[in-house]
Order: C-alpha cells, then sequence, then structure tokens
C-alpha cells in the first residue's frame, strides 16, 4: 500500500447529516494496515445517506477506496467478474453494456462501489424476481482485523460471507469481489407508466406487475391525504430486445448541478404539494408505453449532481423501511399519514415489491413492500418523526436499512433484525477488539468511540 499519508478532513454521508472530521487516505491498493491504527473505516463513494461511512472519531482512519478500482478478471462466457473493491457500477456499465452486459442488482445511482454494493447487499426494483446484490457475488477477498487476507463465498467461510453481505463493512475491509453479471441485448428499457389514484391500487399494481415484468416500483405523493392518500405512478420495465432497439444509441447525457444549498422556503409544505401534484398531473394518466435509456429508468436522479443540496445547509434523512406482505396497507397508511401530518415535504417516495429474504444475517429486504422517503432535517422533531416511524415498522414485522439510517436506537434495531446474535457471533470471532468500526456501529453495537 506505502506511506497512506493520511489529511485531517470533514466526512458526511449523502444525506449530510452527521458530519464528522477523519483521517482520509486514498491508497492505490487495500492491502493491511500496521497495527498502529486501531480504528479504521473503508469508504467507497461516500453514498450510503446516514452514518454508515462516517468515522466514529476524528482519529478514526478512513481509506477511501475509489482509487482500488482494477478489472482483474473476466469470462465473458459466463459473465464473471473479478475487480477490486473501489470499481463503481458508472464504469462497469461504460465497459460492459457495449458488450451486452449489466449489473444483477442496482441501487438507483450508478455512483456506488462494488465494495459498498456488498457491504450494503443493496437491492433494486428487481427485488421481487432476482433478490440483493449478495445473491450474484461468488467470492469476497477480505482484510480482516489480524492483518490476514481471507476469501469467503457461498460455501467458504461461509459464515464470514454471510456476515459481510449487508454487513456495512465491519467485518473487514473488501478488497476484491467476484460476481456476475447479466446478459441484455440493449441499452434500453421498455417502460409502461400508468397514474394510480391511492395506496390499496399501488400496492396491488406492484403486485400484479411483479408476476410478469423484471422491474418494478412506484412514486408516491406522500403529502396526499383523505382519499388520495397513497397515490402516484406505477412504473414497470424490462430491457429491451435487439429488435426492438434497433441501432440507436441512447444520447449522452449532460448532467447539471445544483450550485448551492436551496434556501428552506424551497422545501416548505404547501411548495412540495404543488409540486407533487403537478408530478402525478403530467405523468399519472393512463398507461403509456415507450423505450427510455438504462439511465433514465434506473439513474433518475444521477442527471443531477450534488442533488442533496436542494434539502438546503442541514442536510436530510432518507428512511427506508420494510414491511411484511401480512401488515400490508395497515402499516404503509400509518406511516404516510404520520408523514403528511407532520409536513415533512420530500422530493422523492418511493414504494417497492421485496421477494424472500436472503441468507445474510443483516440483510435489508424481505417479503413485503418497502417505502423510501426523504426527510429534511429539521432538529429533533425530524429525529422524533423517524422513532415515530420506527415504532409502526416494529409493531408490523418490518425493519429499516441501514444504509440510509442515521438515528435508528440499538433497541430498535434488535427488535427489527431475527438474525442480529449471529452476526454478533462472527463478528466477535472475526474482529474481538472492534478495529473496524463506523459512527453507525458506536449507535448500534455500543462500539467505543
Amino acid at each position: 500500500m506505502g506511506p497512506l499519508s493520511p489529511r485531517v478532513e470533514p466526512v458526511a454521508g449523502w444525506g449530510r447529516r452527521p458530519v464528522r472530521p477523519g483521517r482520509v487516505a486514498r491508497p492505490d491498493r487495500l492491502c493491511p494496515v500496521a497495527p498502529a491504527e486501531p480504528r479504521i473505516l473503508a469508504r467507497g463513494l461516500g453514498r450510503a445517506y446516514g452514518d454508515a461511512a462516517v468515522p466514529s472519531s476524528d482519529d478514526a482512519l478512513v481509506l477511501e477506496t475509489t482509487r482500488a478500482d482494477r478489472i482483474l478478471g473476466w469470462d465473458p462466457v459466463t459473465g464473471r467478474l473479478t475487480c477490486e473493491a473501489g470499481l463503481t457500477l458508472a464504469e462497469i456499465l461504460r465497459v460492459f453494456l457495449p458488450r451486452g452486459w449489466f449489473p444483477p442488482v442496482t441501487p438507483g445511482t450508478q455512483a456506488v462501489t462494488v465494495g459498498g454494493c456488498v457491504a450494503c447487499d443493496v437491492h433494486g426494483k428487481n427485488h421481487h424476481r432476482d433478490g440483493s446484490f449478495g445473491r450474484f457475488v461468488e467470492r469476497i477477498t477480505l482484510l480482516v482485523a489480524d492483518g490476514r487476507v481471507v476469501e469467503c463465498g457461498p460455501d467458504l467461510e461461509r459464515e464470514l460471507f454471510l456476515a459481510t453481505v449487508g454487513g456495512m463493512g465491519l467485518t473487514g475491509i473488501i478488497v476484491e469481489v467476484t460476481l456476475r453479471l447479466r446478459p441484455v441485448e440493449s441499452p434500453w428499457m421498455a417502460v409502461e407508466t400508468e397514474g394510480v389514484a391511492d395506496l390499496a391500487a399501488m400496492v396491488a399494481g406492484l403486485e400484479q406487475a411483479a408476476r410478469d415484468w423484471p422491474y418494478t416500483v412506484g412514486w408516491i405523493d406522500c403529502l396526499a391525504r383523505g382519499r388520495a392518500l397513497g397515490r402516484g405512478v406505477l412504473m414497470r420495465g424490462r430491457h429491451a430486445t435487439r429488435a426492438e432497439a434497433g441501432a440507436r444509441r441512447p444520447s449522452p447525457r449532460r448532467p447539471w448541478r445544483v450550485p448551492l444549498d436551496a434556501p428552506e422556503w424551497l422545501l416548505s409544505p404547501s411548495l412540495m404539494r404543488l409540486v407533487n401534484r403537478l408530478y402525478h398531473w403530467t405523468h399519472g394518466g393512463p398507461t403509456r408505453r415507450r423505450l427510455v435509456s438504462y439511465e433514465s429508468f434506473f439513474y433518475p436522479l444521477d442527471a443531477v449532481r450534488d442533488w442533496n443540496r436542494m434539502y438546503g445547509p442541514r442536510g436530510f434523512f432518507q428512511y427506508q423501511c420494510v414491511v411484511p406482505r401480512a401488515a400490508g396497507l395497515g402499516a404503509l397508511s400509518r406511516l404516510l399519514e404520520r408523514l403528511a401530518a407532520a409536513g415533512a415535504a420530500s422530493f422523492l417516495a418511493v414504494i417497492k415489491d421485496c421477494g424472500p429474504a436472503g441468507d445474510a444475517y443483516l440483510s435489508f429486504p424481505l417479503e413485503g413492500v418497502t417505502l423510501a422517503l426523504d426527510l429534511p432535517y429539521r432538529g429533533r422533531a425530524t429525529e422524533a418523526l423517524v422513532h415515530e416511524m420506527n415504532a409502526v415498522v416494529i409493531e408490523a414485522g418490518g425493519r429499516v436499512y441501514l444504509a440510509k439510517d442515521a438515528v435508528t436506537r440499538a433497541e430498535d434495531f434488535e427488535k427489527m433484525m431475527p438474525r442480529l446474535k449471529e452476526w454478533q457471533a462472527v463478528r466477535d470471532l472475526w474482529d474481538p477488539e472492534r478495529r473496524f468500526r463506523s459512527a453507525l456501529s458506536a449507535r448500534l453495537f455500543g462500539d467505543p468511540e
């Protein structure tokens, strides 16, 4: 690795809250770190929203992995890719989409590293059919606390593998990953959109669409109330065939940048209510069918650089939960009603169908419905709102997504995760001194700061 030469810098997640100083280094290779470094945190592009990639103390060493981004092996027959953990989905798409391959699972941004996808066990619009990212991972090379480099996978050091997938970087530094890409015929998506009148129609529409479509998602007007609660736009998609796409290639996207922090009046409930109504009016009509680029379908927010600045200098929380299908409309209705009553204006409210839970101990999805919301930070009132929503989720038998969490209490998270003790046992075995820690692990697992 060579000399690290870390520099003290402010470190935050994509929600820009919390912010803490850390000693940040950007090595070309991810190799054993000197024993004199007792607190280490691996960090990719920092797109986790909360405190998962924020140091627990200002003397912690933060290893940004993005320079360790080499492609190490590729099988064009099977789609098996071996790469360093810092390789981004954007780079995978640049290199492999023209060759007919696509990430098997992708979150809502391509500005994430493969290591981050493993650590968060990310899911996407296809979870109801394909599960989460870890399902497509065959091997992980992990730098563990005692300095050894260990390989793990579904059939090798399986318990370490299940603790690392979705383990938020707390079992060691992910150095290399072998995963399987998905064959596709074009960079285009065949998409249908239609307006839905309320939450019951949205949930039913997602469940019905899941039978025939590999990708499904809904946008919800989270400030609508009464009979309109849960109204929104349902989207269904699949990769377009070569015949459907023809010879056309998508035009290069030219993102525009948010140049400064937005003023707080931009997030007033009245203005956001108007914006949401306008969006529903323009997109929520009868069924529309069209071809769109993969970027427009999977990564609409990537068209706006630094879009997190739209929530102002105080930042925001993104809250994502999943509730079992049996809890269904009742729990989702209570969440949306509480949000609307609080006037917590959101540019984004997304609902998706989830398939069966994976094997990884801390993996987020379970069979049911997931809801993701942006909450502008308004001090203690926003934190209290999260705790109130968590109470609804716990009662329903659901859980929250650690990649987007910043304030959930340890006792609440323990109630959500039935396999937490299994994960803790594996972590105790591989890192008893808690060398790998974060602000999240200090908050939820009692790690020393």
